[in-house]
């Protein structure tokens, strides 16, 4: 015996649906990573082209590539759908909140892959310019090493990554 269903509020969903949908313009755009105007104080190099090179290597000048940003988006990157949705969710369909907070997740996923970053090792003449012994090899239970940690000399660019929210 076939059922009739008799459904209201059609009306209502249709501008619940409209208000989302302005909210979501489409106008805001999320950038991570390692933003312009960024500088190592004591050699005036970009901290942007210095995380590239670190990501990417430069075989000319003898530095192997440590692909911490390549290896974060590939490891993070599939949940970042479902996050936002969520966020979202959570911020009322505000795309401007919502990428703010998708912001400060991805950041803190860099930051992670810096420090999580430990190979290939430093080469020796790396390890002496700091100060090292070249034979040491970074150990992160042992805090003695810690001058062969590979991508944190300073700190700097680990503590350099942020995010901002552009608006169109």
């Amino acid at each position: 015996m076939p059922v009739t269903v008799k459904v209201t509020g059609g009306d209502k969903a249709a501008e619940a649906l409209a208000e989302i949908d302005r909210r979501l313009d489409g106008k805001h755009a999320l950038n991570v990573g390692f933003l312009a105007g960024n500088f190592y104080e004591e050699t005036g190099e970009s901290v942007a082209m210095v995380a590239a090179i670190q990501n990417f290597g430069a075989p000319a000048r003898g530095i192997p590539p440590r692909p911490f940003f390549t290896n974060m988006v590939n490891k993070e990157s599939p949940g970042w759908g479902a996050a936002l949705g969520a966020a979202l969710k959570a911020c009322d369909y505000d795309a401007e909140r919502a990428l703010a907070l998708m912001g400060e997740v991805i950041s803190g996923q860099l930051q992670q892959s810096i420090v999580d970053t430990n190979d290939p090792p430093l080469a020796p003449s790396t390890l002496r310019s700091r100060g090292v012994d070249p034979g040491t090899k970074y150990n992160p239970s042992d805090a003695a090493t810690f001058g062969a940690k590979p991508l944190i000399r300073t700190g700097k660019m680990r503590n350099s990554v942020a995010y901002e929210v552009k608006s169109a």
